[in-house]
């Protein structure tokens, strides 16, 4: 009876971990993990309080958890799947299975050792099985081992191809703001004099790399767990750029010549990809309530106000018609109102604050 238990245990860890690379891997959906997910939520809570400690090296400390949760994710699923090949092995020890030479050890530790060699290539350890049942189960794990270890592989290839994908879009939104990160700099870089023919290739070109970005955030959420320093390279900061040169577009451009733009299907496409990603993120991330729009600080649309004054002088030095009437700048702070409160509570998340993902100089070399 305890060995039929043992070895029902050791079935069972296999499949819990099996059904977690399964989900994690291939199912690839946010917020479906079973293990995965919750293990890398825990590091970053370890990661978010040992960078609070560090102090000025907080940033380098938060640097390492994305790959250190990858690393995770290995030690968990190939600790497990021997775990459970243990359990199945141990019952078996002396009999079904037996060492090479000399007695068989029959402890725990032996099984594990055993269990761990049958996931690699069968006949590869000095213990080896002497039943047809015994036979069945070392190549049963010798085909899941060489399987995971493929899958995991290629997971790992594809997470670092997203990451490189998001980080070169951080970098392009950085360089075509002047690497300021501000929407009206980004705005009359595009639209030189009211030219935006040359520009609007500029925003195709960031909705569909941004389009890019949702779905492999939803494909990798180990994505969010991926921290630099630079706070251009965050998924808050792209956002951010992103949703307000939308509602830049849409409230302060004024004239024949920019009316074409404000319906173009670019700047809708990044608008509410912006959006999406960021509730995403929010929706899985997060507990608690999403913000709603009315409950905006009225200090906090002064700054607004500010900040699209500022825009608008940018703009009107680039040679570009700016609306200046009071009912546009109400509906700059009406659109900004949709989407702020969401940047505001992601950021934090990521051990980012506000007003560093907002504009600012550039940067010194």
């Amino acid at each position: 009876m305890v060995s039929f238990l043992e070895r029902a245990s050791g079935a069972l860890v296999m499949g819990i971990v099996l059904l977690d690379v399964f989900l994690t891997v291939l199912y690839a959906r946010i917020g479906t993990g079973l293990i995965a997910e919750r293990a890398a939520h825990l590091t970053w809570i370890a990661f978010r309080r040992a960078a609070g400690a560090a102090d000025a090296r907080r940033g380098v400390v938060l640097s390492f958890c994305g790959p250190m949760i990858l690393l995770l994710y290995v030690l968990l699923w190939a600790g497990g799947l021997t775990l459970g090949a243990g359990l199945i092995i141990h019952p078996g020890l002396g009999t079904g299975v037996q060492a090479g030479s000399g007695p068989t050890p029959t402890d725990f530790l032996t099984a594990l050792y055993a269990g761990g060699s049958s996931m690699a290539i069968v006949g590869a350890s000095d213990f080896r099985p002497t039943t047809d049942a015994y036979r069945a189960v070392y190549l049963a794990n010798s085909l899941v081992g060489m399987s995971v270890t493929s899958l995991v592989l290629t997971y790992v290839m594809q997470v670092y191809g997203a990451l490189r994908q998001r980080n070169a879009l951080g970098l392009q939104f950085h360089l075509l703001s002047g690497e300021t990160s501000d929407a009206g700099e980004l705005l009359a870089r595009l639209g030189p004099r009211g030219q935006f023919s040359a520009g609007y290739s500029h925003l195709v070109s960031l909705g569909e790399a941004m389009v890019a970005m949702k779905e492999a955030h939803h494909f990798y959420p180990v994505l969010f767990y991926f921290r630099f320093r630079q706070p251009y390279y965050s998924v808050s900061a792209q956002a951010h750029l992103a949703l307000d040169t939308a509602s830049l577009i849409r409230s302060t451009l004024a004239g024949e010549d920019t009316a074409w733009l404000k319906e173009a299907a670019a700047v809708e496409e990044l608008w509410r990809v912006a959006q999406m990603l960021v509730v995403t993120l929010e929706t899985a991330f997060l507990t608690g309530d999403p913000p709603v729009a009315t409950t905006v600080d009225p200090r906090e649309r002064q700054r607004w106000r500010a900040h699209r004054e500022r825009a608008a002088s940018r703009l009107a030095e680039a040679g570009i018609t700016v609306a200046r009437e009071e009912t546009a700048a109400q509906a700059y702070l009406d659109l900004r109102a949709q989407w702020w409160p969401h940047i505001a509570r992601l950021a934090p998340a990521m051990a980012y604050r506000s007003e560093d993902i907002e504009a600012h100089g550039p940067e010194k070399s």
